[in-house]
C-alpha cells in the first residue's frame, strides 16, 4: 500500500521539496527507498502523488506530480461542540471524529468540565488534537484535515456558534428524535451538535443553548458518554450521504 503522508506547506506539481520533519520521520520509520511512491497532501482538498529522491539521516526528499481531486467530504458541513471528555477519550473522539467526516471541532470548558485547560496548556492540547486530526485524515483517506478550534468557555463562544441547523444533545423532555431534528437540514445546511462533558451540561447552560437557537435532540433511551453522544449523531449523518470516492 502507497504511503500517504500530510505536509504542512503548500504543494505544486513538479516541485522538488524536503519532507517537514514530522512526514519524513514517518517516511523513514517505513523505510521507503530512493524510487518508492508516496501520496501527499496539504489540506487542499487534493492527494499529489510523489517519488522519493532521496532519503539521508534527517531528510526525505521527494519529487511532486500531478495532483489528484480527492471527493470524501461530507455535503453538510458539521460541527462538533462538547465539553471536553478528560484523559485519552479526547483524543480518540478526535481521531474517530476525523474518520466520520467532521468539518470543525470545538472544545469546551464547561461548568462540569473535568479537564480543565487554559493558556499555554490548552494551546499545546489543542495542537496536539490538530495533529491527531491529521494522522486520522491520513488514514482514512480524506484531503481536508478538520479545524479544531482553541479551547472556549461556552458563555464564550455561544454568541459565535456556526449558522445553520443546531441540535443540542440532551436527556431533556420533550425531546424530538434525531431525524425528527434533522428532517429541516436542506443539501449544503451546516449542522453543528453541542453536547456536555462528563455529567453532562447544567440546566442553565441548556437554557442558554436554547436561548442561542439549539433545539434539543434525543438519542434514545440509553445514556451515552460524552464522546459517544457526537460521534453517533456524526455516524448517523455520514451514513444519510454516501460519498463517492475518487479515482
Amino acid at each position: 500500500m502507497t504511503i500517504r503522508l500530510f505536509v504542512a506547506l503548500p504543494l505544486l506539481a513538479g516541485a522538488e521539496l524536503s519532507l517537514p520533519s514530522g512526514a519524513a520521520r514517518h517516511a523513514q520509520v517505513r523505510r521507503v527507498q530512493p524510487g518508492d511512491a508516496l501520496l501527499l497532501f496539504d489540506g487542499g482538498g487534493s492527494d499529489w502523488p510523489a517519488t522519493v529522491l532521496a532519503v539521508g539521516r534527517s531528510e526525505v526528499r521527494v519529487h511532486v506530480g500531478q495532483p489528484l481531486a480527492v471527493a470524501r467530504e461530507l455535503r453538510h458541513e458539521v460541527t462538533l461542540a462538547l465539553g471536553m471528555p478528560a484523559n485519552e477519550r479526547m483524543d480518540m473522539l478526535v481521531e474517530k471524529a476525523t474518520e466520520l467526516g467532521v468539518a470543525r471541532l470545538q472544545p469546551l470548558l464547561t461548568e462540569r468540565s473535568v479537564l480543565r485547560l487554559a493558556g499555554e496548556r490548552a494551546e499545546r492540547k489543542r495542537e496536539h488534537w490538530q495533529a491527531v486530526a491529521q494522522a486520522a485524515c491520513e488514514q482514512c483517506g480524506r484531503a481536508r484535515v478538520p479545524v479544531v478550534e482553541p479551547v472556549r468557555t461556552l458563555a464564550e463562544w455561544l454568541p459565535s456558534a456556526p449558522a445553520g441547523l443546531r441540535l443540542l444533545l440532551s436527556l431533556r423532555q420533550p425531546a424530538r428524535t434525531l431525524p425528527e431534528a434533522a428532517a429541516s437540514l436542506s443539501p449544503g445546511t451546516a449542522l453543528c451538535t453541542l453536547s456536555g462533558p462528563e455529567g453532562g451540561l447544567t440546566a442553565a447552560e441548556e437554557d442558554a443553548a436554547l436561548a442561542a437557537g439549539f433545539v434539543v435532540a434525543g438519542l434514545g433511551p440509553r445514556v451515552l458518554r460524552a464522546e459517544t453522544a457526537p460521534l453517533a449523531v456524526l455516524a448517523w449523518r455520514a451514513l444519510q450521504e454516501p460519498q463517492a470516492q475518487s479515482g
